[in-house]
């Protein structure tokens, strides 16, 4: 398991590109019949992704955690962004299609997963946070995560906002997860920017064609910089920076937050004519 530890807003601003990458871009979180895992030190979160091809691969418990089994003390959110596939957790099936999510709730020791077609193997994207409480393991289907349009195509921001681990929905300790798909022919995202500082983020992005990129903006909102990222990269997104996004396409990306609340509007505006 990677540790990234926190950055300042202070000590960021004098970071150049490779710099910016090394402490905030996750990459190759999907390998075949392996589980990846980034553990950041905002809000302690851990990143992951599972790839099962022809095998089952069971989640294991890093010797970083000092924990008996991985959810002793956490809560895990899995969002499969591949093939058909099932995740199973204490014995119990659950089975997800793209863009299904399962929240699987403190205290399961086994957690495990394998994909239903090796030839379209599963990507389970993982995010887990500690967890003070006991919430039941449930799913969520694509179709059932009451979506909610936003955005104009006048403005390249036409979206659509799907909602899973909330307070009006699955019910968990702080982990807040959803996902949001652009329409074609928009490429901006999370617009107007904002930040949250109360609560850290991660944009895990996804379906942008190989030849395609996103820039990621990010820092301070008078000290604006950015990555540039790449399918199934993830971006670390600290309290005091803000967060939005242009792509050459359009794509997807998978929102995760962890802090002091649930509520999934709880925003700082950064409006786009203060930028700088």
């Amino acid at each position: 398991m990677q540790i990234r530890f926190a950055n300042s807003a202070q000590e960021t601003r004098s970071m150049l590109t490779q710099a910016l990458r090394d402490n905030f871009l996750i990459q190759n979180l999907f390998s075949a019949e392996s589980i990846q895992l980034t553990y950041s030190h905002y809000d302690r979160m851990i990143v992951g992704g599972a790839m099962p091809v022809s095998k089952t691969i069971n989640l294991h418990t890093p010797e970083e955690l000092k924990a008996n089994f991985f959810l002793e003390r956490r809560e895990m959110g899995v969002i499969n962004v591949g093939g058909d596939g099932v995740v199973m957790a204490d014995g119990v099936e659950y089975p997800i299609q793209k863009m299904d999510c399962v929240y699987i709730g403190r205290g399961t020791k086994e957690v495990s997963f394998r994909s239903l077609h090796a030839s379209s193997p599963a990507h389970f994207y993982i995010l887990s946070a500690p967890a003070h409480q006991n919430y039941p393991t449930k799913v969520c289907k694509k179709e059932d995560a009451q979506p909610v349009q936003l955005g104009t195509a006048e403005t390249s921001n036409k979206r659509t906002i799907y909602k899973y681990i909330h307070l009006e929905g699955i019910q968990s300790c702080q982990l807040v997860m959803g996902l949001t798909i652009l329409d074609i022919g928009s490429v901006w995202n999370s617009v107007p920017p904002h930040t949250h500082t109360r609560r850290m983020e991660v944009y895990f992005y996804f379906d942008i064609p190989s030849e395609h990129r996103v820039f990621h903006f990010m820092g301070e909102p008078q000290a604006t910089q950015h990555l540039v990222v790449a399918n199934h990269d993830a971006v670390l997104s600290a309290p005091w920076s803000m967060h939005f996004g242009c792509g050459t396409s359009n794509y997807g990306f998978i929102w995760g937050m962890a802090g002091e609340n649930l509520v999934y509007s709880d925003m700082d505006p950064a409006p786009i004519n203060t930028l700088a």
